[in-house]
């Protein structure tokens, strides 16, 4: 009887490891928060900007880990002119304690709204759509890669704080058509 029970705790504590549990080689983990910020397309009073998925790659055989949007959600979208002189929660959550090498985000939509603003917080799981003149932006490449190393400990929390810079991203191709690619850079890490 004991060795079943022995083995099915093996095989209990397996399942977790194989499943992506959030701890590092010493099975500890920590918290990243990881925070957005913009200097904003100024031709438009809104750019709505949703982003499908951030990981961050920790150094040795690590690999990537999905750090979670806020609250939960499978897409966060933002609305970058009210990250002005102001920040929001693009993703946090628990991540394996280690050195992280790299942050990566997937920009998947954006649009611009010339006429009205977007209602509501500047960053959530689904931003109301401002009404009026709005152009879809096309992204080539929505993926972001931020070189920019930090250590994720199992005391306090490790704070990242980025700047989606809208102005440098967005272009005017001609024929009332804009084209999207994501200039964001790593203002602080702490």
């Amino acid at each position: 009887m004991r060795t079943i029970a022995a083995l099915t705790l093996a095989v209990a504590a397996s399942g977790f490891a194989c499943g992506g549990d959030p701890v590092g080689p010493s099975g500890a983990a920590g918290t990243l928060n990881l925070m957005i910020k913009d200097s904003p397309y100024s031709d438009a009073k809104s750019l709505l900007v949703t982003f499908s998925e951030v990981t961050a790659h920790r150094d040795g055989e690590g690999g990537f880990t999905t750090l979670p949007f806020a609250g939960g959600a499978t897409l966060r979208t933002c609305d970058l002119k009210k990250l002005v002189d102001a920040q929001d929660v693009l993703g946090v959550g628990t991540m394996p304690e280690g050195h992280y090498t790299q942050l990566r985000l997937v920009v998947s939509s954006a649009v611009l709204y010339f006429d009205s603003a977007a209602a509501g917080p500047a960053c959530a799981s689904a931003v109301g759509t401002p009404v009026g003149r709005s152009a879809v932006l096309e992204i080539p490449s929505g993926e972001v890669k931020l070189n920019r190393p930090f250590d994720v400990t199992p005391t306090g929390a490790t704070t990242i704080l980025i700047d989606f810079d809208g102005d440098k991203s967005v272009t005017e191709t001609g024929n009332g058509k804009f084209r999207m690619t994501p200039v964001i850079g790593v203002v602080s890490v702490q």
